[in-house]
């Protein structure tokens, strides 16, 4: 009998000493690797001896990947991007590690050609890769008129030189901003030197049809931000405007527009009238 409880009491005792070990952590993290250690890349496909403009990514490194190649960007670890203009373009990759600690690296591709298509709106508005928008001086250039009916300034019509009584300061003769699609950078360019520094996105998804019509009215919305100059809604205590309807897009003009708020066909519609300055 006292066999029996010495050993029963070895068991026991040999059982909490068990459960007193130290438990083995088998998911722990992997070890973070610097921006040296990357091993990414950033590849035109070749076509017909030229490097098109579809570019393969790829990411061999452990860490999770978010590529920003200025018109777009994604997340993957392997993906195929379009280019939309020819030329020099700069990729940038960030790399976040296990423990959440991001690392940065940029990559350079040559585009010689537009082997696969692309909408042209973008080498309308930022041109080669970059691109300055001024105000148009020839006739009006800011003003209101119908939603979805009118294609610029019809009601309040006010030319180049006569923005100073609602612009900000700066921001009537002589400003511009300048659009760079590297980086999708936007630069609002004021005319007592001072600028305001910002990003851009072109959202070609966002049609609008004239009212009672098939017709297109605007072709896509430039997502802003800061704001164009002058970009206010006059009549709502001049709120900042930092989404345009595109209404027109040519190699010299550029009309945006944004309506105001509850605006209906026909309602009331702020439209700005910019010019190629390059």
């Amino acid at each position: 009998m006292k066999k029996k409880l010495i050993y029963s009491l070895l068991v026991l005792f040999g059982i909490a000493f068990v459960s007193c070990e130290p438990i083995e952590d088998r998911d722990s993290i992997g070890n973070s690797i610097t921006a040296e250690q990357l091993n990414i890349s950033a590849t035109p496909l070749m076509l017909n001896g030229k490097r098109s403009n579809k570019i393969v990514l790829e990411n061999h490194s452990p860490v999770l990947s978010f590529w920003d190649f200025g018109t777009g960007n994604t997340r993957k670890q392997s993906d195929s991007i379009l280019m939309v203009i020819p030329g020099e373009h700069e990729i940038m990759f960030t790399g976040y590690n296990p423990d959440g600690s991001a690392i940065t690296k940029a990559l350079n591709v040559t585009v010689d050609e537009l082997t696969f298509a692309v909408p042209p709106q973008y080498g309308l508005l930022c041109g080669s890769g970059t691109k300055t928008w001024t105000w148009r001086t020839t006739s009006s250039t800011f003003g209101n008129g119908g939603y979805l009916s009118d294609k610029g300034p019809a009601w309040w019509v006010l030319k180049v030189g006569d923005l100073g009584s609602v612009a900000p300061a700066g921001e009537g003769l002589g400003a511009s901003f300048t659009l760079t699609l590297s980086g999708s950078k936007m630069i609002k360019n004021r005319a007592d030197g001072t600028s305001a520094t910002g990003k851009f996105e072109l959202d070609l998804t966002k049609k609008l049809n004239q009212a009672g019509s098939t017709n297109l009215w605007s072709m896509g919305k430039l997502k802003t931000t800061v704001t164009v100059p002058c970009g206010i809604l006059t009549n709502q205590g001049k709120k900042e405007v930092l989404e345009y309807d595109i209404v027109q897009l040519e190699e010299n003009k550029l009309v945006l527009a944004c309506p105001e708020p509850g605006a209906g066909a026909w309602g009331s519609c702020w439209f700005w009238v910019f010019v190629n300055r390059n």
